[in-house]
């Protein structure tokens, strides 16, 4: 990859930004010491705890890394606006979340809860997160859920960040590349969490692209620099993005069971539990897109969730936190790509290590994959 991006870390590996408590400071710490890029999520923290979390991980390590941030997503259909048609999809919208909400109501009993307020809030804070990173400038801001404005990629660049933004299609990879991101992260359908598509269409739920035939699409369409997102988990996977054009590799469930990692002890131990035999792209936990170990909630609910984001992630928010504190996996979001088999237990920074080493062999093995990369 001819960029700056990979200029400030020597190995091609990107510890993906898992929000939700995973990509704690300690873990992003040990990507970057060990010669990775270590990423922070602001997803569903507030512009302050970010603020922390940033100051926390600059005494940990002086090495480059990065923040994630999600994008506003839009109002739903006839949100704000007078039209009759509008209007009637705005209805039949809080209706579909005011169902699920019904349908939820047994789990609330069950776990001792109450649901969440779905009005919880669409922007996850986003300007004054923005306000914060153009204050105190970090090296690298990624964005998922779509793409921000021209203006935001503009300032970002002014005060020296490298900026990226999550495309799962190659139309999405000009979209970001339109916007003046410095680079596209592809993520491909095997990516455990949620997909970052730009727009929530239903239609298109299960037409994912799978990432080695998305990272060339995407290399053909846009000029920019493609860090590679989906299911890798060892160094031979990374060779071969390389070789379809990537110039680094994103890994999040590879990461998520290291010492480090700040998921839930009963997640950790999810990936590679024999009970959890396969994953699912579901909206029964957020009422967006994203990939997950099949449990009992996601085989029960998912068919039922409406296309209702955030609206969904705040209703059941309450639940799966009821779910982790009484020690039942069958209830949490346990996020996981299709690779969530191979996962090892290691430190961070040791897996960064082991990563390098079996990118290296793959790379002696197969000449062509150590320069596939180059130039995009």
């Amino acid at each position: 990859m001819s960029s700056a991006l990979t200029d400030l870390f020597p190995h091609p590996i990107v510890q993906a930004p898992m929000a939700g408590g995973v990509s704690v400071p300690q873990l992003a710490a040990a990507v970057c010491e060990a010669g990775g890029l270590g990423f922070l999520a602001a997803g569903y923290k507030t512009a302050d705890g970010m603020y922390q979390e940033i100051k926390q991980l600059r005494s940990l390590t002086g090495r480059p890394f990065g923040v994630n941030v999600f994008v506003p997503q839009p109002e739903h259909p006839g949100a704000g606006t007078g039209a009759a048609g509008t209007a009637g999809g705005a209805a039949s919208h809080a209706a579909a979340v005011d169902l699920y909400a019904h349908q939820l109501a047994g789990e609330a009993s069950w776990y001792e809860t109450e649901l969440g307020d779905p009005d919880g809030g669409r922007d996850d804070g986003y300007d004054a997160k923005l306000a914060v990173l153009l204050d105190n400038p970090v090296p690298v801001v990624s964005f998922h859920f779509g793409v921000p404005a021209r203006e935001v990629i503009d300032s970002l660049h002014r005060v020296g960040t490298f900026t990226l933004a999550t495309a799962t299609t190659p139309e999405e990879a000009v979209a970001v590349e339109r916007a003046g991101a410095d680079a596209v992260i592809a993520q491909g359908v095997e990516a455990g969490g949620h997909q970052g598509t730009h727009r929530d269409v239903p239609e298109t739920d299960g037409r994912g692209i799978g990432l080695l035939s998305l990272v060339a699409q995407v290399r053909e369409a846009v000029s920019l620099p493609i860090v590679a997102a989906g299911g890798i988990m060892r160094g031979g996977q990374i060779a071969a993005v390389l070789a379809a054009g990537a110039g680094a590799a994103q890994l999040g469930t590879a990461f998520l069971a290291t010492h480090e990692s700040g998921a839930h002890a009963l997640h950790k131990q999810a990936l590679t539990n024999p009970l959890f035999v396969r994953t699912e792209l579901t909206r029964a936990f957020s009422g967006r897109p994203a990939r997950g170990l099949v449990n009992r909630f996601l085989r029960e609910h998912g068919p039922y969730a409406p296309a209702a984001y955030p609206e969904v992630h705040h209703l059941t928010a309450p639940l799966r936190k009821a779910a982790a504190r009484a020690g039942d996996a069958q209830g949490m979001a346990l996020w996981a790509g299709q690779g969530h088999r191979m996962a090892r237990e290691l430190p961070a920074g040791r897996l960064v290590e082991v990563l390098a080493d079996e990118l290296a062999a793959a790379r002696t093995a197969l000449p062509g994959a150590a320069a596939g990369g180059a130039g995009r």
